[in-house]
């Protein structure tokens, strides 16, 4: 399996999103920024690979002499991050708060190892496989922001403004987003993670949370009064796509604190929302599990596991789905 570079979308006046032609785990949107004194990214792919095509076609956009010596970093997560090794010499603005996740977080290498080291016989191995073994970490050293803060941080490039905003612990514990007022655009990083009928995306994942603090920040995107939002997955948004995104988050939400009233456990509680099947077009609903998981310790006032141990619950349901789906397995 391999995984083509992205799609180049002009939003106008400097600014471009790029896009992964396909939806799936570790599949990020990123932003360029351009002016004639200087050019940021924002949001980098998840491998060397895909962050080299991102950068050529960035370079294919930047005026003569022009350089990307910028990157604000969204969340922490690999697959808005490590790409960034591809611009050893630029400066990386993440918030305080990220360098908990960037702990959480396996190494680059020490994922590559994961995955290409799992047992491809056990739920975990093949799900690891299916879903990361077309990335390619084995040389990406550890990245390391060079600048970090807490609450807003106001940067110019060229004439235009660009203002980041730390949020509440929401998808991880340091998000952040970036708004181009110039451009009327916001990029979200993975507070939003969009669906549209002609291109559906994937359910969520909250590593943090609670949900309440995710729907929160949907709506610090809707008061900037931005009319196109760059989720951190999936297609572009203006406002109204936003407010159908807290509507999902909001259903799961509530469903999660009805079945924990009712006494049933997280990874069940996922299973049966799962069974429910109320957002059919949407991919990856063993992603549930993490989301859920995540808003159960916030009710019960229970710690993090080791994000291996999640992703042993993720396998385990996704295959338990595929089973049900041939019909080899619980229905």
């Amino acid at each position: 399996m391999s995984i083509t570079g992205g799609d180049v979308v002009d939003l106008g006046r400097g600014l471009y999103a790029w896009l992964p032609p396909k939806r799936g785990w570790g599949l990020a949107n990123c932003g360029l920024l351009v002016s004639s004194r200087g050019a940021l990214w924002i949001d980098t792919p998840y491998d060397p690979v895909l962050a080299g095509r991102f950068l050529a076609e960035s370079r294919k956009r930047l005026p003569e002499g022009v350089g990307i010596d910028r990157v604000i970093v969204t969340h922490a997560n690999g697959d808005h991050f490590w790409g960034a090794g591809v611009l050893p010499d630029a400066e990386i603005i993440a918030t305080r708060e990220a360098r908990e996740h960037i702990h959480y977080d396996p190494t680059p290498q020490q994922q590559h190892a994961l995955v290409a080291g799992s047992d491809p016989a056990t739920p975990l191995g093949a799900y690891l496989a299916r879903h990361f073994g077309a990335f390619d970490w084995s040389h990406t050293a550890p990245v390391e922001p060079t600048t970090y803060f807490t609450g807003e941080l106001e940067l110019t490039l060229g004439d235009y403004p660009v203002q980041v905003s730390s949020l509440p612990p929401a998808h991880t514990a340091g998000d952040l987003i970036v708004h181009l007022p110039a451009q009327r655009t916001v990029f979200s990083g993975d507070v939003v993670f969009s669906s549209t009928a002609r291109q559906p995306g994937d359910h969520p994942v909250h590593w943090a949370g609670p949900l309440d603090n995710v729907i929160a920040a949907c709506e610090r995107v809707l008061s900037t009064g931005a009319e196109v939002i760059v989720p951190g997955h999936g297609p572009v948004l203006d406002p109204a796509g936003v407010r159908e995104h807290i509507g999902y988050l909001s259903h799961v939400r509530d469903r999660a604190h009805a079945l924990h009233s009712a006494g049933v456990p997280a990874v069940e509680a996922a299973r049966r929302v799962i069974g429910e099947g109320r957002y059919p077009d949407l991919g990856l609903p063993e992603r549930l599990v993490v989301t859920i998981g995540s808003e159960y310790r916030h009710l019960d006032g229970s710690g993090m596991p080791g994000v291996l141990e999640v992703m042993a619950e993720v396998a385990a349901v996704a295959h338990e789905i595929g089973q049900a789906a041939t019909g080899g397995g619980p229905q």
